[in-house]
């Protein structure tokens, strides 16, 4: 009896996904365990594994939608195909005896077609989880709930997602179908392409950055503080132990490193930039971390990943710069795991790799902050400080966005001012001070 081939239950808040590519051709022979196909979600893309050996038969294509629990093939049990053997050669006729009339051969019988069990694709799940407040106001503004993007713990709905769906449906932006994890999407308007343009559609991870940017900017009060900082003497310390340090961890000496750590220092000098908002029971609670998670902003071909390096204040520089290599790799192959997305406490993005000079970045929620590194570029500044002369320095702009619900202008500023200081005397680290 053939084995189905079901798409696995990923996590709570994941119901649907795309199947983006198949490995094997149907009808062809898969060993146990080996990939067969990938499958996209909002969140990662991962491979699905053949349950046991046997020739395949696929029931979905590439570029379906498919359910959680839904059947997309199917494997017919059996030993791996043997190659034909060669035929014997035809020895050499002997002088013919008298023929005989031919005797026409039988018909060969035709075959029985292949009989596959087909397996009716589980219905997702449609059930909601919402907060009370989040249910009152959904009432309140006429809000089909299973249109609306979660962003509480465990998938749940709060009051926060419900304001940012009705802000975006008076605002005029047209809801299309439910998404794959219940958010309202948005779509263009229906009708052909205008001439010479083409259309693609958005993949579910592209899709999930979009919702998450635009709940983002609705449920946050996001401002924005900036400062420049001398790269100067990073930049000398790296050159100096450039080869020593990669000859004895393995891996290079870069400048994310050294924003980790300062990271680290700020926030734990200022506790409630690694802190976010949750509601308990109706009311909102600030979420203190003990913990300094660091999310890193990689750019991939399919769109923005973040995953998180976790336990920053424990890593050293060494430790840092290898486990932000790893995750970028990882990253930019599709090989992260769900668990890598998730928890992060605080984001650095880095836009200066592609050239950006200045740039506000956007919060990553439920976090309260992200830091914005840019391009450095030569620049005159006064130097040393407040010695009157003028001299052409590496600087770079910093950008700290932050929600200002919880983050008060005052320590966000001095937030950076840490992270600037720590960066032009790099011993601060060193001495933790």
């Amino acid at each position: 009896m053939p084995t189905n081939i079901t798409i696995p239950s990923i996590a709570e808040s994941i119901t649907t996904g795309v199947l983006s590519k198949w490995h094997k051709k149907d009808g062809d022979f898969v060993n146990r365990d080996e990939e067969l196909l990938d499958l996209e979600t909002d969140k990662v893309t991962m491979p699905i594994l053949a349950p046991e050996a046997g020739v395949l038969k696929r029931m979905a294509g590439e570029g379906d939608t498919v359910n959680v629990g839904q059947v997309v093939g199917a494997i017919e049990a059996g030993a791996a195909p043997s190659k034909p053997a060669a035929p014997a050669p035809t020895p050499a006729p002997a002088a013919a005896p008298a023929a005989k009339p031919a005797q026409p051969a039988p018909a060969p019988s035709a075959p029985k077609p292949a009989t596959v069990p087909v397996v009716a694709p589980a219905a997702a799940a449609t059930e909601v989880h919402a907060t009370p407040l989040a249910k009152k106001l959904a009432e309140e503004h006429n809000v089909d709930l299973s249109r609306v993007v979660a962003t509480g713990g465990g998938g749940r709905i709060r009051e926060q997602d419900v304001l940012a769906f009705v802000q975006a449906r008076n605002s005029g932006v047209a809801a299309g179908a439910p998404a794959s994890n219940g958010a309202a999407r948005v779509s263009a308007p229906a009708g052909p392409a205008p001439s010479g343009a083409t259309r693609e559609k958005m993949t579910p991870i592209r899709q999930r950055i979009a919702q998450r940017l635009v709940q983002a900017q609705h449920t946050a009060a996001m401002l924005t503080t900036f400062n420049e900082v001398d790269m100067g003497e990073v930049m000398a310390l790296r050159k100096t132990y450039k080869e020593d340090f990669e000859k004895k961890h393995g891996v290079g000496l870069g400048f994310m490193g050294f924003f980790v750590k300062a990271a680290v220092s700020a926030l734990k000098a200022f506790p409630l930039v690694n802190a976010s908002i949750v509601e308990e029971g109706g009311a909102l609670m600030i979420e203190k971390h003990a913990s300094c998670d660091i999310a890193v902003a990689v750019s991939t071909p399919k769109g923005l990943v973040v995953p998180v390096l976790r336990n920053c204040e424990s890593r050293s520089v060494a430790q840092v710069e290898a486990g932000i290599k790893d995750l970028a790799t990882r990253g930019r192959d599709g090989k992260l795991g769900l668990d890598e997305m998730q928890g992060g406490t605080f984001t650095i993005t880095n836009g200066g790799v592609f050239g950006s000079l200045m740039s506000t970045p956007i919060l990553n929620s439920p976090q309260s902050a992200i830091l914005g590194m840019h391009a450095i570029k030569n620049r005159p500044v006064e130097y040393p400080a407040a010695s009157g002369q003028i001299a052409i320095r590496p600087m770079m702009y910093l950008a700290l966005s932050y929600d200002h619900r919880i983050i008060d202008g005052a320590e966000a500023v001095q937030f950076l001012v840490r992270i600037k200081q720590c960066i032009e005397d790099p011993q601060r680290l060193l001495l933790e001070v």
